[in-house]
């Protein structure tokens, strides 16, 4: 065993160089890869419409077409809306010129008025461009369409991997007996990945509509378009709102001025705050089974490594490494351990084989006769 041969500093060194190099592998094939797992992660998603069509004995060719084109239809919506919402939004850049030298003439006065008219300050004020404040909204809008740019691709895996579903089910539970803990592993990811989409989707639907309310009554243009883009940046763990916030907030600073741009701030921290922080853990629980420090740590790896798509899909990919590398491999409790940041279930005890049967208790010994009375 190399337990027994290596130090465990030498074995945690080498595990950890792997690591780095299989990361760099995986970023350099990111293009391919991210496609690959967006499309399983889709295909997971749809797989309980799926059992329920199996269940109801329904034909082969209705349980790939109908999952397939559910999502299929989410997808195409998807970059449908984001392509029509980066075409208004390059639009209404033009128009917001006039307001946006007004506030930036009204800083300098103000700042001025405090003492601060230095020539360091003059020129930070005057390079400010509305084009510019602009441009940070449709670079995040990019980024979130480039995630979508291989929609080929992803259609053709998703087709591939609708009709490969049906018999990797049964391969896997046909797998049950000679590798109990890789089936167990897998089944958990799928079951972890479902229920992790199923209850962000939910309340990244109802976080979405609350702020296209509350953007509807600040008068923020676009409130549609802000409110699937908190819908997809849902998804993105920890820091996900905050992404999604700063668009609309640029555009009521320049709408309604600083008042505006504060009180959109505020909405998005208490409706996600409240929704994110204190309802939805209720829902999900220890269903994915990553910390928070775990989930942070992956949303920044996988992010590097994948790009935007890697911080939409860090929970499905830590999940999936998790199951492959560490839930299949019944010594890495306590690894699973600090992932969770819950203690490993006690296994019961057991008695020692040598041990055999128990001896039998002793009878008592009877007291011995006394002497004989005449």
């Amino acid at each position: 065993m190399i337990q027994q041969g290596f130090p465990r500093a030498l074995v945690v060194l080498l595990g950890a160089a792997a690591a780095v190099v299989t990361l760099a592998g995986i970023q350099a094939v990111g293009s391919i890869l991210g496609p690959v797992v967006l499309a399983l992660t889709l295909v997971i998603a749809v797989s309980p419409v799926r059992n329920w069509l199996s269940r109801h004995r329904a034909p082969t060719w209705m349980q790939i077409a109908i999952p397939l084109a559910i999502v299929l239809l989410v997808l195409l919506s998807m970059v449908a809306i984001l392509s029509l919402a980066a075409a208004q939004l390059a639009l209404l850049a033009p128009t917001y010129a006039t307001q946006f030298n007004k506030m930036v003439t009204d800083l300098r006065h103000w700042a001025a008025g405090l003492g601060y008219g230095s020539e360091q300050l003059n020129e930070v004020l005057s390079s400010l461009d509305a084009g510019k404040v602009i441009e940070v909204a449709q670079g995040l809008l990019s980024s979130v369409m480039s995630v979508l740019s291989s929609l080929f691709l992803i259609v053709v895996l998703l087709l591939a991997m609708s009709l490969d579903a049906p018999f990797f089910s049964r391969i896997v539970n046909a797998a049950a007996a000679e590798r109990p803990d890789l089936t167990r592993a897998l089944k958990t990811f799928t079951y972890r990945t479902r229920r992790y989409l199923i209850v962000s989707t939910l309340f990244g639907l109802i976080c979405a509509a609350l702020d296209v309310a509350a953007l509807y009554a600040l008068s923020v243009p676009l409130p549609l378009l802000w409110g699937v883009l908190a819908l997809i940046t849902n998804y993105i763990p920890n820091i996900g709102f905050v992404l999604g916030l700063i668009p609309p907030a640029l555009l009521g600073l320049l709408e309604g001025g600083p008042k505006t741009m504060l009180l959109v701030i505020i909405a998005y921290l208490v409706i996600n705050v409240v929704v994110q922080s204190f309802i939805q853990p209720k829902f999900l629980g220890d269903a994915v089974g990553l910390s928070t420090t775990a989930t942070f740590l992956s949303l920044i790896v996988w992010a590097w490594v994948l790009g935007p798509l890697g911080a939409l899909l860090a929970i499905p990919l830590s999940l999936l490494v998790r199951a492959l590398l560490i839930d299949s491999d019944p010594e890495s409790k306590w690894t699973a351990a600090l992932l969770s940041g819950s203690l490993p279930e006690p296994e019961p005890e057991q008695a020692p084989e040598s041990a055999g049967p128990p001896a039998p208790e002793p009878k008592p010994t009877p007291p011995p006769a006394g002497p004989a009375t005449g």
